[in-house]
Formats: structure tokens, C-alpha cells, sequence
């Protein structure tokens, strides 16, 4: 019985997975590009900016340049240090960790200060060993690092919040990108980077407010949607950079410093956490591997834009500052 009720289980699985494909379209044409310098009036050396990975780093689903999220990053990070931001988009739709490479090579060229990864959706959906993966996205992280740039990295997204993907395969992709999303946190750490848990980030918005947040394909995020990730992503991006102004003396406390495999499986279940490499004692490692900090980065949205200019410079740029506030190029 229990061998009959397992077939039958995995034969639910393999049905759900082609149906998700047929509702789920594949890509008709390239997201709109953002590349260009933001904030050019702006005093002092532009900032490069580089953003790598698959849909949800090149901004699929959305129809203007300053809608995808490497231009919400660039016009936040130039609003906050009032400085410009040059900003390369490297990212590619339906790209694999195993696809980082030839990414990597193209931001080298542009010598990036800080680059920005997201990466791990495709991985989940065509079922690429977490291994593989994250091996991939290591030496990613590792040959950026040492050319000198700052890597933040988005992890996998909690696919079990897509409201194509029925149970019971909702709860195995929930679980697949749990758990792959906690090997890219250790793996990134250890390497030198920072990660943003996006978890299901979007999960909870997205259920109440399915027909904004999600974009024409009901798979990927609308403006509003890419701008939720972009403003958890921008206080890492600015803390990564030397710029994020610690306001609070105080950690809560569910915040502070962990091994990294603790600080790895908190953060893929809280969203929006991020994990950074730290010391304790003037130690890098303790007896359970590399010491890391993990602090809750908050969002804000809804702010006005007297209210943003008075918000603390590591709290992410509100909603209607992302989407509304256009972008200047050369």
C-alpha cells in the first residue's frame, strides 16, 4: 500500500509540474534594458553597478527601464550617498547558476564597485543538484571578490508562494528553495559576500494583492513586486559599500552574530534577513565554522518624499520612490 500510495504521489507531482509549465509561459521578449548612469548631475566618481542572474535580476514582467530592479537599486544607492550610478545589467532570463560565467566575464570588463546577484528560481524549477548550484554561484562570488568588488546576493525565492504551483508540489518547491536557498547564504559567506534572504518575502503581499503585485504571466513580480525586493536588497547594497549608518546600538533579539550554519538556516526562513561575514574576538571561526552577523533589514513603503528624506540611511527607499522616480541616463 504504502509503495502504491508513493506512485500515485509521484505521479500527482510529475502532472502538477507539466501543468505549472503550460500555465506558466515561456519569455517573449527581453525585459527592457536600464543601463546607463543615474544621478549624472551628481558630484564625485560614479559608482559602478552591476546586476547578474536570471528573470528576477533582468526584471521580466515589467514595461519601463526604471521599473526593473537593478534601476531601482542604482536610483536608491544614488539618492541615498548623492553620488551617480553607473549601472550594467548583465542578467539573463531563464539562466542557471551554471550559467554565472560568462555573466562574471562581462562585469569584470566593466571593473563593478558592488554587484548584485539573484539567482536560484531556474535552479529549483529544472531541479539542478543544490551542489551544482551553489558551487557555480560560489566561483561567481569568489572572482568578483577578488577584483575588488562587493557582491550581495538575493537567494533563491520561496517558489511555493506561486500561485500556479498547486500542492503538494507548492510544499516541495517551498522545501527545495528553503533548502537551497540556505546552502547559498553558507557558500556566499564563506566566500566574502553578502546575502538578503528574499524567502517569501512576497508571499503574504502577493496573496493579498495578487492583480498589483504579480505581472501579466502571474509567475513573475510586477513593478510594485520587483520594487518590495529592491527596497530589502538597497540596506545591504548600501552597507556593502561602507555607507549604511548604524543607527541602532542595540540588536534585537532575534538579530546578532551565529555560526554561519545557524545564521544560513535562519535566514531561508525569515525574509528579508541579512547574513554578513563577522569576527568574534578577533576570530574569523569558532567550533562551529565562520562567525556571522545576522540583522533584520526593514522595508518601508508608503512613505511620502519629505517622509524618505528623514528616514536612516540603512532603511530601503519607499515604494513610490522606486517606481515613480524615474531614472536619468547619458
Amino acid at each position: 500500500m504504502a509503495g502504491a500510495a508513493a506512485f500515485v504521489s509521484v505521479g500527482v507531482i510529475f502532472g502538477q509540474a507539466k501543468a505549472a509549465r503550460r500555465v506558466i509561459p515561456q519569455a517573449e521578449a527581453p525585459p527592457p534594458r536600464g543601463d546607463g548612469v543615474y544621478g549624472p548631475r551628481l558630484p564625485g566618481k560614479p559608482i559602478t553597478m552591476a546586476v547578474l542572474g536570471d528573470s528576477s535580476a533582468a526584471g521580466y514582467g515589467v514595461h519601463r527601464p526604471r521599473e526593473t530592479p537593478g534601476a531601482m537599486l542604482a536610483t536608491g544607492v544614488s539618492r541615498r550617498l548623492r553620488r551617480p550610478v553607473r549601472l550594467h545589467r548583465f542578467a539573463v532570463v531563464g539562466a542557471m547558476s551554471t550559467g554565472l560565467g560568462p555573466q562574471v566575464e562581462a562585469a569584470l570588463e566593466v571593473k563593478p564597485d558592488v554587484v548584485i546577484i539573484l539567482i536560484g528560481g531556474n535552479d529549483v524549477t529544472h531541479r539542478v543538484t543544490t551542489s551544482t548550484a551553489v558551487r557555480h554561484l560560489v566561483n561567481a562570488v569568489r572572482d568578483l571578490r577578488a577584483a575588488g568588488a562587493e557582491v550581495v546576493v538575493g537567494t533563491c525565492p520561496d517558489l511555493g508562494t506561486i500561485r500556479p504551483i498547486k500542492p503538494p508540489l507548492r510544499w516541495l518547491t517551498r522545501h527545495w528553495s528553503r533548502q537551497l536557498a540556505a546552502a547559498q547564504t553558507m557558500a556566499v559567506v564563506e566566500a566574502g559576500g553578502w546575502t538578503v534572504s528574499l524567502g517569501n518575502l512576497l508571499g503574504p503581499r502577493f496573496t493579498a494583492e495578487p492583480t498589483r503585485l504579480f505581472s501579466w504571466d502571474h509567475f513573475h513580480p510586477s513593478a510594485d513586486g520587483y520594487a518590495v525586493a529592491a527596497a530589502a536588497l538597497l540596506p545591504t547594497v548600501l552597507a556593502a559599500l561602507g555607507a549604511a549608518e548604524e543607527r541602532r546600538l542595540v540588536l534585537a533579539p532575534d538579530e546578532g552574530v551565529r555560526s554561519l550554519p545557524q545564521a544560513a538556516h535562519e535566514a531561508a526562513r525569515q525574509p528579508g534577513t541579512e547574513v554578513s561575514p563577522t569576527q568574534v574576538a578577533g576570530r574569523d571561526r569558532g567550533p562551529e565554522g565562520r562567525w556571522a552577523r545576522l540583522r533584520r533589514r526593514s522595508a518601508w513603503f508608503g512613505h511620502s518624499r519629505a517622509e524618505e528624506a528623514e528616514t536612516p540611511v540603512d532603511v530601503a527607499v519607499p515604494l513610490e520612490g522606486f517606481v515613480t522616480g524615474g531614472q536619468e541616463r547619458d
